[in-house]
């Protein structure tokens, strides 16, 4: 029987070593990452069963070892050569002890070491960007990770009934690894399944769960070293062996729960109730009840209930089902799954994303946005290219190639191109209206959707002029977007409706913020000195139209006046002629008192007559006297003497 023992030992180890290294070179070829990390427990109970057979060699050396001397100690009775029971006698039994001793310890350690950093390892390279997702020839590593679980079971069956009948310990590590070995085989290949149901991450998912469940089992293992130091030893008792897993031994045969579960009621209710008719009836009853589990799981998936606000899709073995593809809001009957599928759409709901760079959370939650400070959500912030009416004389700076149609034809000018850069952060709303074209009619239609802004924006932005854009030609450049975003959607029938497309926060890099204050301020000053200037124009140009106004006017009524006095004086000529032809020394006489009337009309006359007297005139026109002397002056009551 011991023979067979290690004929099964030695069995084991070469399924596992041949089972290994197809299964690593299956899951290379197939880019299965869950195959690959599964390998792993498979190279690690290929390790665990060479020491397990290696020690029994030496177990079996150490029996026939003691046959043999047994033997000869019968045929030389009273032999003082067999008497003794020196360690000289037993070199069989000093090498298993001495591989008990250190080499199994320092193999342990060295098998904690390698599970640990193997967990390690893989969850990085797991995690790292670069690794490829994605498999390739599913079908073939589908078939030839069931044929592995299928050989590794049949086998560690057979393996750990021989290992609990025969109650050895060391055949039952390597059976307990193949056993998992089968279960992690039929893990990858319902990873598998799960890609070809498209679940695309599936098998990248099973992974990581395995590299979990490597670190577990490293951490088992270093518990055990940890607690093999303090074990106490007992002559003659024969251990559990160092590098042999509970944990392996439990998830490669499950049913020993049961058997654990009974002892521990045993020894609780102090009672055998492992033997009582309900524990028994439970027993052979637990698979049946796992089964209606099973089933009762299985037809409650034959029910579907579609929420307000959603629509559903049902596809019967990835197809539609004609007449009952969409499901309205309510319940519904289905084959189970994986028969029946259904898919589940928010089809009320306003569905939003950004083009260009998303905002942080604490930035949209704010009123106002400076665009002096960066606030995208995460990453540099992207720039569009936008036109530019404006343009300034001297060399072209731009890398922008020579054939490129943003350039003007007069390229030969010295004319630098109307272009600039702005960072744009615009969030387009949509709701989906059909959700059979949303569904069916391309592939990813949300990304699509956004492929389809994103052309757009870029197209409408290298014809737009950024001044406008940034300032009174806003609204229209929200309405044109949205029209020409429906436009294409509608081309490619993905059953989407824009609602808005939002220009608010559009604004050139934050890098350029200073410079862009400073133009925008130069550019205002300049505004104002405009406006200042076409007011004092405006002030000006009044001001001199209407003194100009006054000045002809002024001459017009000084033309007039003269040219009417002298047609009065050229009247008043003309009938003088005939008064003086009638008497010429009166009119003289008269003439000449109208003169002086005229003439003194304005100054201060007196009077002085005397009598008895020849009456002499003296007309003195000059005012001599002050007004001050004369002003005290009384006037003499008139006379009445006629004065001629």
């Amino acid at each position: 029987m011991e023979r067979s023992i290690q004929k099964n030992g030695l069995l084991n180890l070469l399924t596992l070593l041949v089972v290994g290294v197809a299964g690593f070179a299956v899951a290379r070829y197939s880019n299965s990452l869950a195959g690959q990390v599964a390998v792993l427990f498979i190279g690690v109970g290929f390790l665990i069963a060479a020491v397990s057979w290696f020690q029994m060699r030496l177990e079996e050396s150490e029996r026939a070892e003691k046959l043999e001397l047994e033997e000869m100690a019968k045929r030389h009775d009273g032999s003082a050569l067999f008497e003794g029971r020196d360690a000289e006698l037993f070199p069989a039994q000093r090498s298993r002890e001495q591989f008990e001793k250190f080499f199994v310890p320092i193999f342990t350690v060295l098998l904690c070491l390698l599970q640990a950093g193997g967990a390690f390892f893989l969850w990085r390279w797991l995690s790292k960007s670069t690794t490829t997702v994605g498999l390739k020839q599913p079908m073939v590593a589908l078939a030839l990770f069931g044929l592995f679980a299928l050989v590794l079971f049949l086998l560690g069956k057979f393996s750990a009934t021989m290992a609990r009948l025969e109650n050895h310990r060391l055949l039952r590590p390597g059976a307990g690894y193949m056993l998992l070995g089968a279960y992690l085989c039929f893990v990858v290949t319902l990873g598998i399944v799960g890609v070809q149901a498209e679940f695309a991450k599936t098998d990248y998912y099973v992974a990581h769960v395995l590299c979990g469940l490597l670190a577990l089992v490293a951490v088992e293992t270093l518990i055990n070293v940890v607690l093999e130091i303090y074990r106490p030893r007992v002559r003659g008792r024969v251990g559990r062996p160092l590098y042999d897993s509970r944990l392996v031994g439990l998830l490669g045969q499950p049913e020993g729960l049961v058997t654990t579960a009974a002892q521990a009621l045993d020894y609780q209710f102090g009672f055998q109730v492992s033997e009582t008719w309900f524990y028994r009836f439970f027993e052979r009853a637990v698979g049946w009840l796992l089964l209606l589990q099973f089933g009762v799981l299985v037809l409650s998936t034959c029910v579907v209930v579609i929420q307000p606000g959603e629509q559903g899709l049902l596809e019967r073995f990835g197809k539609p089902v004609a007449g009952r593809t969409l499901l309205n809001p309510g319940g519904h009957f289905k084959w189970p799954w994986p028969i029946d599928k259904v898919y589940r759409f928010h089809t009320d709901q306003v569905q939003s994303f950004t083009v260009g760079s998303p905002l942080a959370k604490d930035a949209q939650s704010q009123k106002a946005v400076l665009w002096t400070v960066r606030h995208v959500l995460q990453g540099k912030e992207q720039e569009f290219l936008v036109a530019n009416q404006a343009q300034t004389s001297g060399l072209v700076t731009t890398n922008l190639p020579a054939n490129n149609p943003l350039l003007k034809e007069d390229q030969t000018s010295q004319k630098t191109p109307p272009v600039s850069f702005l960072t744009v952060s615009i969030p387009v709303q949509y709701q989906v209206t059909n959700l059979i074209d949303w569904a069916y009619n391309n592939s990813g239609a949300s990304n699509l959707l956004q492929d389809i802004a994103t052309r757009e924006v870029v197209r409408y932005l290298v014809g737009a002029d950024m001044s406008e854009l940034m300032s009174s030609g806003r609204m229209r450049a929200s309405r044109d977007l949205l029209n020409r975003i429906q436009t294409q959607s509608d081309k490619r029938r993905l059953g989407a409706k824009i609602l808005s497309v939002g220009l608010q926060d559009l604004h050139p890099p934050v890098k350029v913020a200073p410079d862009y204050e400073k133009v925008i301020a130069a550019i205002q000053t300049k505004q104002a000195k405009i406006l200042d200037a076409d007011a004092y124009r405006i002030q000006t140009n009044v001001m001199a139209e209407a003194q100009s106004t006054n000045i002809v006017d002024l001459a017009e009524g000084n033309a007039t006046n003269r040219v009417t006095g002298w047609l009065s004086r050229a009247a008043e000529f003309t009938n003088q002629i005939p008064a003086f032809k009638a008497s010429p020394a009166v009119y003289a006489q008269r003439k000449y008192l109208q003169t002086l009337l005229a003439a003194t009309a304005g100054a201060r006359k007196y009077i002085l007559l005397t009598t008895n007297t020849h009456d002499v005139l003296i007309f003195d026109l000059q005012n001599k006297i002050r007004s001050d002397l004369l002003g005290n002056l009384t006037v003499p009551p008139p006379s009445t003497n006629n004065v001629q």
